[in-house]
């Protein structure tokens, strides 16, 4: 099989060209999968978003400048999409508030530091549908909790509530503890 430059294959898909198409979509969909199922745990769900997400890449494959990597571009239109998926379906999502005496007490903030980027992704699939997405978006895609609050319609304590309740629960599962 002929092996194709990034820059051949956006220029394919710019021209509509179903070849190129397919060669981006099978280069980059797996990837771009695991991504939606961080969002949704439900694999039909998070097989739509993506299918969602591709299209909205051909449509606007033609802004792509090359300014950055084809795949740091792919990934903020599937993290967009999922965000609008969640936006739209707000009973998908469980967010519990913490007291703020519970706030105040939360566990050691050095969870990022001290643990394997592996073990704390292969864990984040447990976590309560509100506290994965919040962490996914604070901790993994670097949004700020206003920025969180404001795509996902909830207030900004909510974000960080339930970001420290991920890591809450992350720590404890990681330590080995019952979560439940």
């Amino acid at each position: 099989m002929e092996k194709y430059s990034e820059i051949q294959i956006v220029k394919g898909c710019i021209k509509n060209d179903r070849k190129f198409q397919e060669i981006l979509y099978r280069e980059y969909s797996p990837q771009m999968f695991t991504l939606t199922l961080s969002y949704t745990r439900d694999r039909p769900t998070a097989k739509d978003i993506l299918q969602e997400s591709f299209l909205k890449v051909f449509d606007k494959i033609s802004t792509y400048k090359g300014n950055g990597v084809l795949n740091g571009w792919i990934r903020k239109i599937i993290v967009h999409t999922a965000i609008d998926y969640l936006r739209k379906n707000k009973n998908e999502l469980q967010w519990t508030e913490l007291s703020e005496e519970f706030d105040n007490e939360l566990v050691d903030h050095s969870l990022s530091e001290n643990l394997d980027l592996q073990s704390v992704l292969m864990r984040l699939n447990e976590l309560p549908n509100g506290a994965r997405v919040i962490f996914n978006l604070y901790a993994i895609e670097g949004y700020t909790h206003r920025e969180i609050a404001k795509q996902l319609d909830i207030s900004e304590g909510t974000s960080k509530s339930q970001f420290n309740r991920a890591r809450m629960l992350l720590q404890k599962m990681l330590a080995g503890e019952n979560v439940n």
